[in-house]
C-alpha cells in the first residue's frame, strides 16, 4: 500500500511507468527487446483525458527508457525528456536506440476499455516487420495489471500462507480478539510470513526516510508550481513563520526543533497543514513521494505521523513510525480489497478519504486505542468523505488536490479523537458498511467525477482564469 515514486499521480504517474518497466520485462524474457525498431504507446479513458496534467507521458518514457521511479534523480527527468523530444530517438531500457516522437508515438484515445478506467497499451514493431502489444491497467495507487492477471494465482496462494488472512474489518478484529492482538501485531505476523524483521524494518524506515525527506523539501522550496495553473507554493511560507530559530542541517535534526516550537491549536492546526502542502506541492512538481494509498493523497499520512512525532509524544521513534505504517497499510487494503483506491474509478473519495481512513486509524492506535476503536476511527474518517468528486484543474494534481490534504488529515486527527472517547459498541455505522458504501458510491457517481476532467472545478474554472 505505501511505494515509493515520482508524482504526480500514482494511477496516471507512478502505474503507468510500472507498466512501461513490466512491459519491458516481457519483451526481455521472449528475447524481442533487441529486436524492436518502433514502439507506440496508447492511452485510453482517463489516462488520455488528463494524462497530460498528470504526466502520463513522461512516465512511459522514462518507463520505456528503464529508468526505476524509486531511485532516479528527480533532477535528470527533465532532461531526459527534453532529449528524447529534441532527437527524437529513446533508448529502449537504457540500451537500444529506437526511433520515437513523443507527438506521434503516444496517442491520446478518448474512448474508455471496458475492464477499467486506466488503460494503456504498448505496441512494437520489430525489424522483421511483426507487430506485438501488450495492455495494462493502472488501477490505483501505482498498482498494474493485465486482464488476464497471470499474477492472480500467486497473489492469492501468497494471501492464503498469511497466519491471519484478512479481507474485511469484522475478520481482522476477530484474529485481534483471538489472539489478544493489536493491529500492528496481527499485521506483523502476515509481513514475516513474507520477510525477515530486518527486512521489514528496512523498507518501513525507508518509506518513512521518503516521507519526512519530502516533507522536509517542500518546507524548504519555494516558487511557482509547472503546469499553468501558476499555484504559488504555500508550505515555505507557512514553514518560515512557524519555525522556531534553532539551527538545523537535516530533516532528523530538523523534526527535533520543530518539537521545541509553540504549539497553541493555531499552531498545531498550521504545522499540519504545513506538512500535508509541503507534501502534495513535491508531488506536482514530480518530486519524489510515498504512494498514500495514491500519489494525490500522499500528505495525509506523513502530515498525522509527523503530528503525532512532534506533537503528541517527543519522545516518538521508529517503533512508533513502524506501528503507524503497519495500521495504515491494513487500512488501506481492506479498502482496496472491498471497494478501490483509485480516483478514476471512485473520484477523490477513494484517494483522499482512505488516506484519511488510513491516517486516523493508525493515529488510533498509537494514541492507545484499541482496535474496535482503530476502525470506528477509519469509518469516521471516511464517512465524512464519501462523495467526493475528482475533479482536478487543467487536469493537474494541484486544484483542488493539494488543499484536500491538509483537510483529510485534519479530518483523521479529529476522527481518532471522537473515536478514542466513543464506545465502539455503541457504533451504528461498522467499517465494513462504510467500505461497501463507498463503492456503491463509487459505482453511481458520475463518470465526469472521476478524473476526466469533464465536471466539477475542472470545468468551472478556466486556465485562463488562473
Amino acid at each position: 500500500m505505501l511505494k515509493i515514486g515520482v508524482g504526480p499521480s500514482s494511477s496516471h504517474t507512478l502505474g503507468p511507468w510500472r507498466a512501461a518497466e513490466r512491459w519491458l520485462a516481457r519483451l526481455n524474457s521472449k528475447d524481442n527487446l533487441e529486436k524492436v525498431e518502433e514502439v507506440e504507446v496508447h492511452l485510453y479513458g482517463s489516462l488520455s483525458l488528463t494524462g497530460k496534467g498528470h504526466a502520463t507521458d513522461y512516465a512511459v518514457m522514462l518507463g520505456l527508457l528503464g529508468a526505476d521511479p524509486e531511485s532516479v534523480p528527480i533532477d535528470t527527468i527533465d532532461p531526459l525528456i527534453n532529449k528524447i523530444k529534441k532527437e527524437h530517438i529513446l533508448l529502449l531500457d537504457g540500451k537500444y536506440s529506437i526511433n520515437f516522437d513523443p507527438n506521434k508515438h503516444i496517442i491520446f484515445n478518448r474512448k474508455f476499455l471496458p475492464f477499467h478506467a486506466n488503460g494503456l497499451k504498448f505496441q512494437a514493431k520489430l525489424k522483421s516487420g511483426r507487430k506485438i502489444s501488450k495492455t495494462y491497467y493502472s488501477i490505483g495507487g501505482g498498482f498494474v495489471i493485465s486482464e488476464e492477471r497471470k499474477n492472480a494465482k500467486r497473489k492469492v496462494d501468497m494471501f492464503n500462507k498469511f497466519p491471519f488472512p484478512v479481507q474485511k474489518g469484522t475478520e481482522l478484529l476477530d484474529f485481534c480478539n483471538k489472539e489478544g492482538f493489536k493491529i500492528s501485531e496481527l499485521v506483523l505476523q502476515n509481513e514475516r510470513s513474507l520477510r525477515d524483521d530486518e527486512k521489514i524494518d528496512y523498507e518501513l524506515n525507508r518509506i518513512w526516510s521518503t516521507m519526512l525527506e519530502c516533507m522536509y523539501t517542500g518546507c524548504h522550496t519555494e516558487g511557482t508550481l509547472p503546469g499553468g495553473l501558476n499555484v504559488k507554493r504555500r508550505a515555505f511560507e507557512m514553514h518560515n513563520k512557524l519555525k522556531s530559530e534553532l539551527p538545523y542541517s537535516t530533516p532528523q535534526e530538523w523534526l527535533q526543533t520543530i518539537r521545541q516550537t509553540e504549539v497553541k491549536f493555531r499552531q498545531i492546526l498550521q504545522w499540519v497543514s504545513c506538512f500535508a502542502l509541503s507534501v502534495n506541492e513535491v508531488n506536482a512538481s514530480l518530486g519524489r513521494v510515498v504512494t498514500a494509498p495514491t500519489n494525490g493523497s500522499a500528505g495525509v499520512i506523513p502530515a498525522v505521523l509527523m503530528y503525532y512525532m512532534v506533537i503528541e509524544n517527543h519522545a516518538g521513534n521508529f517503533e512508533h513510525v513502524k506501528q503507524f505504517l503497519l495500521v495504515a497499510g491494513e487500512i488501506g487494503s481492506i479498502f482496496k480489497k472491498g471497494a478501490t483506491i483509485s480516483a478514476a474509478m471512485g473520484g477523490c473519495q477513494a484517494e483522499i478519504g482512505v488516506s484519511s481512513a488510513m491516517a486516523a486509524g493508525a493515529l488510533t492506535e498509537l494514541l492507545g486505542g484499541t482496535p474496535e476503536q482503530v476502525l470506528m476511527a477509519a469509518e469516521i474518517a471516511m464517512e465524512h468523505h464519501l462523495g467526493l468528486t475528482c475533479d482536478p484543474i487543467g487536469g493537474l494534481v494541484q486544484i483542488p488536490c493539494i488543499e484536500r490534504n491538509s483537510m483529510g488529515a485534519i479530518k483523521a486527527i479529529n476522527a481518532a479523537e471522537l473515536a478514542l472517547g466513543s464506545d465502539p459498541s455503541a457504533a451504528k455505522v461498522p467499517l465494513d458498511k462504510v467500505v461497501q458504501t463507498m463503492w456503491e458510491t463509487a459505482k453511481d457517481m458520475s463518470s465526469k467525477y472521476k478524473e476526466t476532467s469533464e465536471g466539477g472545478l475542472a470545468v468551472g474554472v478556466f486556465l485562463s482564469d488562473c
